[in-house]
């Protein structure tokens, strides 16, 4: 059943609201904490129940943190690091091309650093090496270094890892893993077939930075001092948000301390990458996902793949800023490129259809550095999971994105344990693939059938999710910084949303490039201003600009605008339907 009625609003999406055991739990909860209805309504989303309302509202590392020997593996890893460090030994690390790896790269560079020990950096490029160790990359490091730390990476890389003789390997990753392990020291990996699955939602970054923890006590019990760890958390919280994990758990504490450590500017990577991409706010989990990652993410994908993690380590106020500069370039060099595969894609999948349990598309030199930003554009849009492909010659590359409740990249290995795929591999919420062009149709068809099987594609691909009502009266700066204290916001708890019903429109006016300004009034005196971008790409804006008197049911986030010291409540404004009667 719709929410306020709306079947189909003006940017033709059905409304969901909460359901009644929603509801009822809403109430209980503002009943025993004396907490805003609002609040609450988020709380009771998330399955807050009342004895864990004020540890949810305030995480600490102290009660979340797991104990890193919980993880197969860990306590041998760091025993071999921190014997590579005594030793002085020469240590590489392997790392993958995204942000995930590049904050894992530049955690354990940092913190070599620290400890007057240097490492070398070896990212694969993306088109040429593709991802994860292959056997000349290990064989010329293992010749040149006693310890090669695979990151991100390494977990499905049998013969790679075989291929370096004379030096040991750790792999410190997070990627599915297969019946089998490489023979190596150590694979400390929360998504190992013989892991029970309690920590299957860190970042690889969050696992190197459990090593890390794990290396501080071993240190410790040895009489020595290590590393502020504390310190690093910025770095692990740019991963965590960047690589869609989903924000319950530690990882919650894990962000929300990083986002304050952030704020402290201490890092000069982040604050020449922050100053680039002119973010003059404190920095918040939006900015982690959509501001700080994609530019970090720009080498990796049509640039320099290792320029990301170089600026994330990099201590050098000159060095830091060349490096941001160079990826912001190449970040909107990406958006170009994006652009023109989204728009091929989008008609692809539009032609095959997009209300099946896959939504995917493949075209003939499509630049396998933006495949996957484009996959998750249209599992944005349709609200199921999605792959985009580039082909080259007999086989094409890929990247998919999935939803939350469907298992994508166990799926792929699937599919590539069963000869559909030449290679493929990832976690629950993105994977990557190569297939043979030739096999490509009946590869994504078995995909299809089993994420339908999970139940892919049940869903509404024109839902849009709301937390409850709102008067506008109700949304003051108390309830918008109460409501933070719920967060961080991301992949697996989203930002709260929610209705005003029945608003007047006091002004309407397009600013900028196609965005709108509005305010709403209940008619009783209270009044909320409200932004919309991209609101004259559909008929929302003109709609809202024409509304000759005619009340609105309108809906979208709450935030706290900053503008010459003031501070004020607007909405950010994402949908709107007619209010009858």
């Amino acid at each position: 059943m719709s929410y306020l009625g709306v079947e189909a609003s003006l940017t033709g999406r059905r409304w969901v609201g909460p359901g009644v055991e929603q509801e009822r739990q809403a109430e209980a909860l503002a009943q025993q904490s004396n907490l805003p209805r609002g609040l609450c309504q988020v709380l009771a989303r998330l399955g807050v129940e009342a004895p864990e309302v004020a540890g949810y509202l305030a995480p600490t590392l102290r009660d979340l943190l797991p104990d890193p020997r919980s993880l197969r593996d860990m306590e041998t890893a760091a025993t071999r690091v921190l014997a590579a460090v005594n030793r002085r030994e020469r240590i590489a690390v392997f790392a993958d091309y995204d942000v995930d790896g590049g904050t894992s790269a530049a955690l354990l560079l940092d913190w070599l650093h620290q400890l007057g020990l240097g490492a070398t950096l070896y990212i694969p490029d993306r088109i040429d090496e593709g991802y994860g160790p292959n056997e000349p990359a290990m064989e010329k490091l293992a010749s040149g270094h006693d310890l090669i730390i695979c990151v991100d990476c390494g977990t499905l890389s049998h013969g790679p890892i075989a291929a370096a003789k004379g030096a040991d390997v750790v792999v410190l990753d997070h990627h599915l893993g297969g019946e089998t392990l490489p023979d190596c020291v150590a694979v400390v990996n929360p998504n190992r077939q013989d892991e029970d699955g309690a920590l299957a939602h860190l970042c690889a970054a969050a696992v190197v930075f459990l090593m890390l923890v794990e290396c501080g006590r071993q240190m410790r019990e040895a009489g020595q001092r290590g590393p502020d760890l504390m310190a690093m958390l910025d770095l692990v919280a740019l991963a965590t948000v960047a690589d869609v994990a989903p924000l319950k758990g530690v990882n919650r504490a894990l962000v929300r301390q990083g986002l304050a450590v952030m704020a402290r500017r201490a890092r000069p990577g982040l604050v020449a990458l922050s100053d680039v991409a002119r973010l003059d706010t404190a920095p918040s989990s939006y900015h982690l996902g959509y501001v700080l990652g994609p530019r970090v993410n720009a080498g990796g994908r049509i640039g320099q793949a290792d320029i990301g993690a170089r600026l994330l380590a990099s201590r050098d106020r000159h060095e830091s800023e060349a490096l941001a500069a160079r990826l912001d370039q190449l970040n909107t060099e990406r958006r170009e490129v994006e652009e023109a595969v989204r728009a091929a894609a989008l008609a692809q999948a539009e032609a095959r259809g997009l209300d099946a349990p896959l939504v995917w598309a493949a075209g003939e030199g499509w630049h396998p550095g933006v495949v996957g930003i484009v996959a998750s554009r249209l599992k944005e849009l349709t609200n199921r999971p999605a792959v985009v492909i580039g082909l080259d010659g007999d086989e094409g590359k890929g990247s998919g994105r999935s939803v939350s409740g469907v298992d994508l990249g166990a799926s792929i290995q699937r599919l590539a344990a069963d000869g559909l795929l030449l290679k493929g591999g990832g976690h629950k919420m993105a994977a990557g693939l190569t297939v043979a062009r030739d096999g490509l149709e009946a590869a994504m068809e078995r995909l299809s059938e089993l994420l339908a099987k999970q139940g892919a594609g049940q869903g509404g691909a024109a839902d849009l999710k709301l937390d409850g009502l709102l008067m506008p009266g109700a949304a003051n700066i108390e309830l918008c910084e109460q409501m933070e204290q719920a967060g961080p916001f991301g992949a697996g708890a989203p930002a709260p949303r929610f209705a005003m019903p029945d608003v007047q429109v006091g002004f309407a006016k397009q600013v900028g490039s196609g965005h709108l300004k509005v305010s709403f009034g209940d008619g009783l005196g209270a009044k909320i201003d409200a932004i919309c971008f991209g609101a004259f790409d559909g008929p929302l804006g003109q709609a809202l600009c024409d509304h000759r008197g005619r009340r609105f049911h309108v809906a979208g986030r709450l935030e706290i605008n900053e503008w010459n010291g003031r501070r004020s409540v607007q909405m950010r404004l994402e949908d709107a339907a007619p209010a009858e009667g």
